[in-house]
């Protein structure tokens, strides 16, 4: 059955990064494949594994999991998300790993989002061992297309997921049982340690409100597609956040000489073997006939070159939509033969902005809130400008909207959905895109979500266009009135490539995702005019070394409906109990958003036992 060691990989610096390795049964030296995550390998993530053990056991592959520097069982100083120290020890790591007796000397990277992220950050640091990539639900763009900030828009809701949990999470100690006393000291004296020189990054990400140096250092997008020589598969979703990456990457990827393959399917940000909406398939398998291909040099494994998409087709929309119709296409991309339709948006409207237009289509995000399916659009869709057409092309790529525009305030934002309406008058959302407008009057193009569809016959494309997408991103500071004077809709389509789609081994027959203990609610005080976002998810399980973790995420976005002001509350509450040790964190957020910029408060407060361990502050005004 393969073995289990933890073991301490050190780094130039002296600072130790903790992994795990699963190393499988036999004396021929095997490829090793590489995670490495910021969510602590030893507790929170520790269900992880079983997917480690089966790649050991099932395929024979050596599989290496990591503590990012700073978290989890590692030492040193979590800065950041994505510092270039961790690309440092992440090549580090690597040649370790190709050094050892038990590797043959090929490494290959792979994740699920921050794990997909610096998969492709490594591979554009081109480590010699490092041979081939799965980035899953990852991005090639930071400031545009993450958790962050998108078409310039400070993404609101997000600030109660990810931005904020990974305050109280950075500040965690190490696992008792994995920190070497003997050597580094009592594990308490590092939580200290940590405690009091540990910083939000959500305050960097506030401070950083434009786009520049920063954001681009961790972006394939502006690093360059030539830097990655190592093959790329790319695994994206269309109910997922991280989209946008698939078709630029793997053609950037395409015209450096790289081979890739690109597998985009319905699903959100979960393993397409169990996420919503489905259909599901077995990710392993591509994966290893990936690895085979490239680690162990199988000519018949790991097709390359080559886009396998998941094209919906209409289908009543719900929040926690099971499974999605449609049907797969193949092909190259950029298809050979390209084509497009255009659409003219003809006439002059205008709009009186509502602050919290945008909640049919809910959240666009990846983290801890529970899912992210958009509902029936017709809500929204009234309190926007909207233009139809009888239409039913099969679109694949980034639909192109041209719009001449106006504003009567100095800040507004435009908001932009393609919807199916259906013949009863459902109106499914097939792609969307926000763009802060900053009160000029100009032509602006917006590249709309990535997304393959195709609507049924009888069926009528409809453009919604709105001067707010909340909670998903912040409205306007104050009242606007915006003013479309005309544009076009270009829409990419797909051309028949004469490949034949793909079979791919079969998911879980539904999906592990259970609703039953999640609130998400959208609430509407009439008095006083102001409109919340809530959500609530409470998740506990048993983790190694006989202990348990609770994780409990709450959070509230709201705005007033008259002056536009906005806010979000959270509170993240993290306990850790192993025999003779229980440890609890508790962290709050507060961000007041008006016209000259963001009032942050955050408060965190740590227990050790009964007795309180420590107290932290922040409160800053970051201006826009």
């Amino acid at each position: 059955m393969g073995t289990e060691h933890s073991i301490r990989i050190p780094m130039a610096d002296g600072v130790e990064l903790a992994a795990t390795l699963f190393l499988p049964d036999g004396a021929t030296p095997q490829p090793c494949l590489l995670e490495a995550l910021p969510y602590r390998k030893d507790d929170l993530t520790s269900s992880y594994a079983e997917g480690y053990r089966m790649l050991r056991d099932k395929h024979a592959y050596a599989v290496c999991r990591v503590d990012l520097r700073g978290t989890g069982s590692s030492g040193g100083d979590a800065t950041d998300e994505y510092p270039l120290v961790e690309r440092t020890d992440l090549c580090t790591v690597i040649a370790w790993l190709a050094d050892q007796e038990w590797c043959d000397g090929n490494i290959g990277m792979f994740g699920t989002s921050y794990s997909g992220f610096n998969s492709l950050q490594i591979a554009a640091e081109r480590p010699p061992a490092l041979k081939a990539i799965v980035a899953i639900y990852s991005s090639d763009d930071r400031w545009n297309d993450d958790v962050h900030w998108r078409g310039n828009a400070l993404r609101l809701v997000d600030l109660v997921d990810y931005c904020h949990y990974m305050t109280p999470m950075c500040v965690l100690p190490p696992v008792p049982a994995q920190w070497p006393s003997d050597r580094l000291g009592d594990w308490r004296a590092e939580w200290r340690r940590r405690w009091e020189t540990n910083e939000p990054w959500l305050l960097t990400w506030l401070r950083e409100n434009r786009d520049g140096p920063y954001w681009r250092a961790g972006s394939l997008k502006h690093v360059g597609y030539d830097r990655i020589q190592c093959p790329t598969m790319i695994v994206a979703g269309w109910a997922d956040g991280y989209r946008n990456n698939t078709f630029r990457t793997v053609a950037g990827l395409g015209e450096a000489g790289t081979p890739w393959r690109l597998l985009a399917g319905p699903w959100a940000h979960a393993d397409p073997a169990t996420a919503i909406p489905g259909p599901r398939i077995d990710l392993d398998h591509e994966m290893v006939a990936w690895w085979d291909r490239w680690l162990r040099g199988s000519a018949t494994s790991g097709w390359t070159d080559r886009a396998d998409i998941f094209v919906r087709t209409s289908t009543v929309p719900e929040p926690d939509l099971e499974l999605h119709e449609g049907f797969w296409v193949s092909g190259p991309w950029p298809v050979s033969r390209p084509d497009s339709q255009t659409l003219e948006v003809d006439g002059e409207r205008s709009l009186v902005v509502e602050p919290d237009v945008g909640t049919a289509a809910w959240i666009d995000c990846a983290g801890h809130l529970p899912w992210g399916l958009s509902g029936d659009q017709r809500e929204d869709d009234a309190r926007s400008l909207t233009w139809e057409w009888d239409a039913q092309p099969l679109i694949v790529g980034q639909p192109v909207v041209t719009l001449e525009v106006s504003a009567d305030a100095p800040y507004a934002s435009l908001s932009v959905k393609l919807c199916d309406v259906f013949p009863d008058g459902t109106s499914a959302l097939i792609t969307r895109g926000t763009l802060d407008l900053a009160g000029a009057d100009r032509t602006v193009q917006l590249l709309l979500d990535a997304c393959a569809y195709r609507p049924d016959p009888g069926h009528r494309l409809r453009l919604s266009v709105a001067g707010a997408d909340w909670p998903n991103t912040i409205a306007p500071p104050g009242p606007v009135t915006l003013t479309v004077h005309g544009g076009s809709l270009e829409l990419p389509l797909w051309t028949d490539s004469g490949v034949a789609p793909p079979v791919f081994a079969p998911g879980a027959d539904s999906s592990s995702e259970d609703g039953s203990e999640v609130l998400w609610a959208i609430t509407k005080d009439v008095l006083r005019r102001t409109t919340t976002a809530t959500t609530h998810v409470v998740s506990s399980y048993d983790i190694p070394d006989g202990g348990t973790a609770v994780e409990d995420y709450r959070g509230e976005v709201g705005v007033d409906r008259r002056t536009f002001a906005q806010w979000a509350d959270a509170v993240t509450t993290y306990e850790l109990t192993w025999p003779g040790i229980e440890l609890r964190i508790v962290s709050t957020l507060r961000v007041d958003i008006g016209v000259d910029g963001y009032d942050v408060v955050i408060v965190t407060d740590a227990f050790d036992g009964d007795e309180a361990f420590g107290h932290r502050e922040w409160r800053e005004h970051i201006p826009r």
